[in-house]
Parts: structure tokens; C-alpha cells; sequence
């Protein structure tokens, strides 16, 4: 079959467009973005890619199209979908026909740690030798690949809020009908989707009920919006987890910044956990890990000796250069919560040296304004917080200076870069902080500091 993706370039899209190939299909697609590491990782399979949404591309006349949730009516591509009654499908509806039927699916929703967590998972799996199939909205060091179909019965997957497509509003996690479902968190996001955490609410709702009764549903104990989704009604066993308090499965700090710590269940110890990792939030991703893992056999000590070899996902705390004593970090957080549990990760690792937070502000939430002082807030670890506003911002970054007073404003690239190069020799930690490119800051910071 001949299957083409419309949005191929994305995470999720690419990572189908993997699968798909895996399975023997002939796979094309198209992007308004063609660029790497995923143009380069999809070429490298023996996809053909085409550059921009038109109807032309249409004119190999595939099977079937899947059309990413990015796309919407008065796309040339998609109209011409319509226009010539071309079989189409989301993704999601796609994967769960074609790849999750008849599998174990252990899905990791939430706002935060989904990309982290189903990457623990995934690796845990794969350690003890179930080569599971997996599809993970980030590249997993410890693999290199976003997606693989695997060779086992279990499939592990980063269930995602958002929604499905321009034709199926619902959060995409309500197809894939886990066994095995964690719940790492649940906060307002999506702004442009959502009208508020209720209607987020609503949509983890619709997932909880698709998890069977002989399922398993793990979530932490003092999460009180995930505590009201389950209160809607649950029919699955929960197991709980917290960090210093009692839980089911607990974590003891052996240090404050996450990176040791014993891990209990039923108050037995199971192991001690020494890894790279910082931060409370990795520690949480970790139990959760554990707990999925035991949940198909996998005992809790093997689970923490596989995390002690996890190498973490590209651009989650990645350190992309050292120079003359400063050390850049790339992060993907771009809501509030996110970059305040990495700069209290960092902050606990590095003591009082300094912390420069570069931020792009990119996500749809983020560019409507909606966490204006939940920002600001969230930069409180850093001496050192420089906020990048760019010209098609929908508001004046300056309202965040109200609430802190560490916040610079830059309009321009080369200003920041500038900035930079002033803090260049004092054994400062900046940490660039967006979902997105952040205009080729990267390799410009690498090639001028």
C-alpha cells in the first residue's frame, strides 16, 4: 500500500511514517518544513519527501492519506484530499487499526514527562529484552530513533492531549487504549484547543474509561487534578507514587537534586537508583517507569538497573557545548511548570553558580499570553532570565517584569548572542529553553561563543 502523510516532518507524523515503512508500505509525504533530524532520519528509511502542501503532490495517487492535526481546511493538499475523494485518516485512528490492535499498549499521558518518561519505559523493555515497538515525541539517546514497530506483543506510547485531527477533535490518547496507562500530571494547556482545565479534564476522562478493568492506571498521589479525573469514575486499579511520603511507590532522595535515591514498594526496598538525571519531576518519571514495568514482570531491581544506563532524550537537558567555562544546555520546556521543575533540577546540581534561562516563547499558550505571571515565576532559580520577543508575538513581553525582577526583554537574536558573550567567562549554565528551532540560536551560540 501506498500511504502518504500530510505534516510528515512532525514528531508523531514521523514516527508513523517509520512504522508504516516497517511494515512494508510504500511511504511519502509533505511538510512546510523539510529539515532535519527528522527529514534526515525519514530519508535514511527510504521516504520520499516534497517540500510544501500542494495538490500536485497528490498526483502519485495513494492508497491512503493520513493527515496530521496540524493541518487544516484551506490547505491546498487537504482540499485537494476532498476535492478527488482520497481515502484519509488521522494518525492516531491509523495507528490504533493498523499497529496497537492486539498489542499491550503502555501509554504515558500528562502535561509534562510524557516524551521523558515513555523514554524510561521504552529503554526499561528493551534492557531486559522484550524489543518492544514504541513511538515517542522526542529521539531517545538510548535508541536514536523516534519510532520502531518492534518485535513483541508490547508497544510503548506517548499518549497526547492534543487533538486528533481537523475532522476528529478528540485528544489523541482516547485511540490508543492502553493496559498500562501513567498519568504523570494534568494543567492548563493548549490554549488554542482548550477552553479551560476542565475541558482538559474531561479528555483524561475519556481515556481512564478505556483502560480495562484488569489495566493499571499510575499516577502521583498528590496530583489534585489527576485525583478529579479519577473521581469522574475509574474502574481500574491505581497505584500511586510520591518522593518522601507515603505512597505505594515511593522514592527516599539520597540527593536533594534527584539524581540518587532508594526506591520502595509496599515499603520494601527495591534498589538504589545513581544516575545523570536531575530534578524532582525525572524522579516521579522514574517511579512511574518502574511501576508500568512491574506491570508486565518486569522486576522493580532489573527496572532500576536499566534506568541507571538511560541516557536521557535529545534536547531534555542535553548539553550541546562547553565554552571558556560556560556550559549551554538545550530544554524543550516551554510552559511554565516544565521550566520551573528544570531550573530547580539544575539549581539543586549546581549550587550558587550562575544560571542564565533563555526562553522563546513559542507554544500556542505561551504566544497568547496566557502565563504571564506563572512565567515569570517559574524563572525564579535563574539570576540570569533573558526572554526572547519576537515580532509576531500576540503580546508585550514587559508585562513579565512586574512579577521578577532577573528578566531581560530581547527583540533580536544577535542581542541575546551578545548578551551571552558577556557571561561568557564566568562559569555560567544557559540553558535555551523552546519546542521549536529558536531561529538557529544553537549552532550560532556554538559558532560565536
Amino acid at each position: 500500500m501506498h500511504i502518504h502523510i500530510l505534516g510528515i516532518c512532525g514528531t508523531f507524523m514521523g514516527g508513523l511514517a517509520l512504522i508504516a515503512r516497517q511494515m512494508g508500505h510504500r511511504v511519502s509525504g509533505s511538510d512546510q518544513n523539510v529539515y532535519p533530524p527528522m527529514s534526515t532520519q525519514l530519508a535514511e528509511q527510504g521516504i520520499e519527501l516534497m517540500s510544501d502542501y500542494k495538490a500536485e503532490n497528490l498526483d502519485c495517487k495513494p492508497d491512503l492519506v493520513i493527515i496530521g492535526n496540524a493541518m487544516s481546511r484551506g490547505n491546498p493538499e487537504v482540499e485537494a484530499v476532498l476535492n478527488r475523494g482520497m481515502a484519509y485518516v488521522s494518525g492516531p485512528q491509523w495507528l490504533s487499526e493498523h499497529v496497537l490492535q492486539h498489542k499491550w499498549v503502555l501509554g504515558v499521558a500528562g502535561t509534562h514527562g510524557k516524551t521523558t518518561t515513555t523514554s524510561m519505559l521504552s529503554w526499561i523493555l528493551e534492557y531486559q529484552g522484550f524489543k518492544p515497538g514504541f513511538l515517542i515525541g522526542g529521539i531517545p539517546l538510548n535508541f536514536g530513533i523516534s519510532a520502531r514497530l518492534g518485535e513483541s506483543d508490547f508497544f510503548v506510547i506517548e499518549a497526547d492531549e492534543y487533538d486528533s485531527a481537523f475532522f476528529d477533535k478528540r485528544s489523541k490518547f482516547v485511540h490508543y487504549r492502553p493496559r498500562t496507562a501513567i498519568l504523570n500530571n494534568l494543567e492548563f494547556d493548549h490554549a488554542d484547543i482548550f477552553d479551560d482545565l476542565d475541558a482538559i479534564k474531561k479528555q483524561f476522562h475519556h481515556l481512564v474509561r478505556t483502560v480495562p478493568g484488569e489495566g493499571l492506571i499510575i499516577a502521583p498521589q498528590h496530583e489534585d487534578n489527576i485525583a478529579d479525573v479519577l473521581e469522574m469514575g475509574c474502574w481500574t486499579p491505581v497505584q500511586k507514587t510520591a518522593i518522601d511520603d507515603d505512597a505505594l511507590w515511593r522514592a527516599e532522595l539520597i540527593k536533594q537534586d534527584g539524581s540518587e535515591f532508594e526506591v520502595l514498594f509496599d515499603q520494601i526496598p527495591q534498589g538504589v537508583l545513581h544516575w545523570p538525571l536531575t530534578g524532582r519531576h525525572n524522579v516521579y518519571n522514574a517511579l512511574a517507569a518502574i511501576a508500568a514495568a512491574r506491570h508486565i514482570g518486569i522486576l522493580p531491581g532489573d527496572a532500576i538497573k536499566a534506568l541507571a544506563r538511560f541516557k536521557n532524550v535529545k534536547r531534555r537537558m542535553e548539553v550541546i557545548a562547553r565554552v571558556d567555562g560556560m556550559t549551554l544546555y538545550d530544554d524543550f520546556a516551554h510552559h511554565p511548570t516544565a521550566i520551573k521543575m528544570t531550573l530547580d533540577g539544575l539549581r539543586k546540581q549546581v549550587g550558587d553558580e550562575k544560571i542564565i534561562a533563555i526562553v522563546e516563547p513559542r507554544s500556542n499558550t505561551m504566544r497568547m499570553g496566557i502565563h504571564t505571571q506563572s512565567l515569570a515565576q517559574s524563572l525564579a532559580e535563574a539570576d540570569i532570565a533573558i526572554i526572547y520577543q519576537p515580532e509576531n508575538l500576540n503580546w508585550d513581553l514587559s508585562a513579565l517584569q512586574q512579577y521578577a525582577d532577573n528578566i531581560e526583554i530581547h527583540s533580536k537574536l544577535d542581542d541575546i548572542i551578545a548578551r551571552l558573550k558577556k557571561e561568557k567567562a564566568t562559569g555560567a549554565h544557559a540553558v535555551l529553553m523552546s519546542n521549536g528551532s529558536f531561529g538557529g540560536i544553537y549552532q550560532r551560540l556554538r559558532d560565536e561563543l
